[in-house]
């Protein structure tokens, strides 16, 4: 389930660079209005692992294009 189905972030288009998969993603959080306390926790899971883990982690997060 999709913590935030509302929110879609384009990264079919991304280089595959890890910080800007994570800018794309709380950029579009705070722009919903998402408090900075889940933007943050979003940031510690994704980085908790490796590239894979990011985007199983911004999947879980956020609708993805």
């Amino acid at each position: 389930m999709i913590k935030y189905p509302d929110i879609s972030v384009q990264l079919s288009t991304e280089d595959g660079n890890a910080y800007s998969v994570m800018a794309r993603v709380t950029t579009a959080m705070r722009r919903a209005g998402i408090p900075k306390k889940k933007q943050d926790e979003y940031q510690e899971e994704a980085m908790a692992g490796d590239y894979d883990n990011l985007i199983q982690v911004t999947m879980r997060w956020v609708e993805v294009a």
